[in-house]
C-alpha cells in the first residue's frame, strides 16, 4: 500500500502532561497517536492534521507511533533509528535547549556539503543533520528538552538548485517569474518538503518538541524593513500573490504547532478548517486580511509563549508585527508588545526571549542601525532619507537598534524584570539572522539584578564568505564602534549604545547553540559542524561558557 504520511510526524508542543503532533498526508483522512485522533483539513490539494494529545505523565518518556486510517505509517519500515517518544517536562526536568537559525536546503552531499569559499554551490555541513546524529547515539535524558528556530526555515526568495529545477518544469514559459522565487501555495510547500524530509532530521523533529518563528527569507529578503520598502513592493504585480501563498503556508506549516492546545481551541482556526467545505478559502481571507493589515497596528499577531521546565521562553515576532507608518515605526505593535509584556512579567523561574532579530549588538554595529534610522527620519533632510534608504536596505539595517522606540521598550521591560521582588534567575535574548554567532553579556544593566545576556545563534547551514566575515569582525573591534560613533553623532543620534562583553565568538562557520539550565549554573555550547567524507557529521565544540 502506497505511503500515506508524506511530512513529519513533527512533535511541537509539548507541556506536562500534553502535547501535539502535526503531519501531512497523502490523502484526507484520521490520524491517531497514543488513542488519540484528528480529521485532516485540506490546503490547496494538501492534507494536514495536528493530533492533541492529553493525558501524558509528567516528566516522562512515552514511545509513540502515527496511525493513519488505522494503518501505522510511523516509525518508517526499513529505518533503524530510535523510538520516536513525547518526553513531557515537570519539575525535574533540566531543560536543554537547542537554538539555531538561518538554515538553507541542500542535499547531504559534494559539492553541496563543501564550504561556499570552496564552491559556489556549497552550503557546509547542516548542523541540525549532526545533531540529529549524534542524538542517536545518547541516551533520551541528553537530548534537547526543545529546539527553537529562530527564523529563516526556508528561503522563499533564494529556493535551491533543485527546487528552481522544480520551479522551471512546472511553471508555464508565458509566466515572467524569476525560478529562484517561489511564488504559488505549492511551491512553499515543496521548500518545507525539503527542509523536513531527509531521514535523521525527520527523526530528530518527531522526537524533540520545536518552536519557530519566520523572519524575512521565510517570504523574502528585507521583508517589512520600512514604509517604503511596503509601498514599492505592492506596486510589484506578483507581490499580493506570493505574500499570500506565504503567510498561508507559515501558519499551516509553522505557527499551527507553536500553540498550546488551550490557545487553539481558543484561537478557533484549526475547527473552522476541519469542519469547512472550503478550508483553503477560510484560510485564504485570513491571509489577505493579514496582507492588507501589514504594517499598521492593526495587523496579524504571532508571538506566543511556552514553559519548557522552570524556564518561560518568550518568542517575539519582530518582522511580521511591525507597525511602519508616518505616526510611528515600532518592531513590535503595540498589543502585542503587552502580550509580551504580561508573559515576561508574570514568569518566574528563567527567562528566556527569543527574537530573529538581535536586540544588543557591539557598540559599531548598533551606532550604524541608528544613523541610518537617523537618515531616513530626516536628520540630513530630503537627500538624507533616500541615502539612508538605500544604505538600510542594502546592509539590512533593521535590527532592534533600528527602531529606537522598540529598542527603548525592550530595554524597560528588562529593567522592570531585574526591579521586581522576585527577579528571573536570568535574562537571556537569544536571537540569530546575520549569519555569526556570539554569547555576549550586556555590560550597561547595572549591577542590581541578574545579568543580561545576548546569544546569537546563526546559521544552521548557510555561512557567510569570507570578505562577508571580515566586515563582521571589524564591526566588534574598537576602530569599529570609533566609526559607528562618528556616524551616529554626525546624524545627532542619541547614545543608546548597549556596551556588550562578548565572552564567546564570534563563530562564523554553520552551528547551533545549546542552553543547558543546569540546577545551580546554565551552561551555554556553541558546536560547529563539520565532515571529513561529506558521508558522516560531526559537532566540533568551538566555544562553552557558564552563565
Amino acid at each position: 500500500m502506497k505511503q500515506q504520511l508524506v511530512l513529519g510526524p513533527l512533535l511541537r508542543w509539548v507541556g506536562e502532561t500534553s502535547a501535539t503532533v502535526w503531519v501531512e498526508t497523502a490523502r484526507p483522512g484520521r490520524v491517531e497517536v497514543l488513542g488519540h485522533g484528528a480529521d485532516t483539513f485540506e490546503v490547496s490539494g494538501h492534507h494536514y492534521a495536528l493530533v492533541i494529545v492529553e493525558g501524558l505523565v509528567p516528566d516522562s518518556i512515552t514511545p509513540y507511533e502515527v496511525h493513519v486510517d488505522g494503518v501505522q505509517e510511523w516509525p518508517l519500515a526499513g529505518r533503524h533509528d530510535p523510538p520516536s517518544v513525547i518526553q513531557t517536562s515537570g519539575s525535574e526536568t533540566t531543560p536543554r535547549l537547542l537554538i539555531g537559525s538561518c538554515r538553507a536546503a541542500a542535499p547531504h552531499e559534494p559539492p553541496y556539503t563543501l564550504d561556499l569559499a570552496m564552491n559556489s554551490e556549497g552550503r557546509g555541513v547542516d548542523t541540525l543533520w549532526a545533531h540529529a546524529e549524534r542524538m542517536k547515539s545518547e541516551p533520551p535524558s541528553e537530548w534537547p528538552s526543545l529546539v527553537v528556530f529562530a527564523g529563516d526555515q526556508i528561503y522563499a526568495d533564494d529556493s535551491s538548485p533543485q527546487a528552481r529545477e522544480r520551479i522551471e518544469e512546472r511553471r508555464a514559459e508565458s509566466v515572467d517569474l524569476d525560478s529562484s522565487k517561489v511564488h504559488d501555495y505549492d511551491e512553499y510547500c515543496w521548500l518545507y518538503s525539503e527542509a523536513w524530509s531527509a531521514p535523521p532530521e525527520r527523526w530528530l523533529l518527531s522526537t524533540v518538541p520545536s518552536a519557530m518563528i519566520f523572519d524575512d527569507h521565510d517570504m523574502i529578503d528585507d521583508w517589512n524593513i520600512s514604509a517604503s520598502w511596503i509601498a514599492d513592493m505592492r506596486d510589484e504585480e506578483t507581490w499580493r500573490e506570493r505574500a499570500v501563498n506565504g503567510m498561508m503556508s507559515y501558519w499551516v506549516h509553522q505557527h499551527l504547532g507553536n500553540l498550546s492546545p488551550d490557545r487553539i481551541r481558543e484561537d478557533g482556526m484549526l475547527d473552522r478548517l476541519v469542519a469547512s467545505d472550503d478550508p483553503t478559502g477560510v484560510l485564504r481571507a485570513w491571509a489577505v486580511e493579514c496582507f492588507e493589515a501589514a504594517g499598521t497596528e492593526g495587523g496579524c499577531q504571532f508571538s506566543y509563549s511556552r514553559r519548557v521546565g522552570n524556564v518561560t521562553v518568550v518568542v517575539v515576532d519582530c518582522r511580521n508585527g511591525r507597525v511602519l507608518t508616518d505616526e510611528e515605526r515600532l518592531m513590535v505593535q503595540r498589543s502585542e508588545w503587552e502580550d509580551i509584556r504580561s508573559a515576561a512579567m508574570e514568569a518566574d523561574g528563567h527567562v528566556l526571549f527569543v527574537t530573529s532579530l538581535p536586540v544588543f549588538l557591539a557598540d559599531g554595529i548598533h551606532d550604524l542601525h541608528v544613523w541610518s534610522q537617523r537618515l531616513c527620519a530626516g536628520s540630513w533632510g530630503r537627500p538624507g532619507r533616500r541615502i539612508g534608504e538605500r544604505v538600510r536596505r542594502a546592509l539590512d539595517l533593521e535590527d532592534w537598534p533600528a527602531f529606537p522606540e522598540s529598542f527603548a521598550m525592550f530595554r524597560t521591560l528588562i529593567d522592570d524584570l531585574r526591579a521586581r521582588p522576585d527577579p528571573p534567575r536570568s535574562i537571556v535574548v537569544a536571537s540569530g539572522d546575520i549569519h555569526f554567532s556570539y554569547a555576549a553579556r550586556v555590560a550597561s544593566f547595572d549591577s542590581d539584578g541578574p545579568d543580561v545576556w545576548q546569544i546569537v545563534s546563526s546559521p544552521i547551514r548557510n555561512a557567510l564568505i569570507p570578505h562577508e566575515r571580515g566586515a563582521m569582525r571589524f564591526s566588534l573591534t574598537r576602530s569599529g564602534a570609533r566609526v559607528g560613533s562618528m556616524l551616529r553623532r554626525l546624524a545627532r543620534g542619541g547614545d543608546t549604545r548597549p556596551v556588550i562583553d562578548v565572552v564567546a565568538g564570534p563563530f562564523f562557520a554553520n552551528n547551533m547553540c545549546e542552553v543547558i539550565y543546569e540546577s545551580d549554573r546554565i551552561e551555554v555550547a556553541f558546536e560547529q559542524s563539520t565532515s571529513s567524507d561529506g558521508d558522516e557529521p560531526d559537532l566540533n565544540e568551538v566555544g562553552r561558557l557558564t552563565l
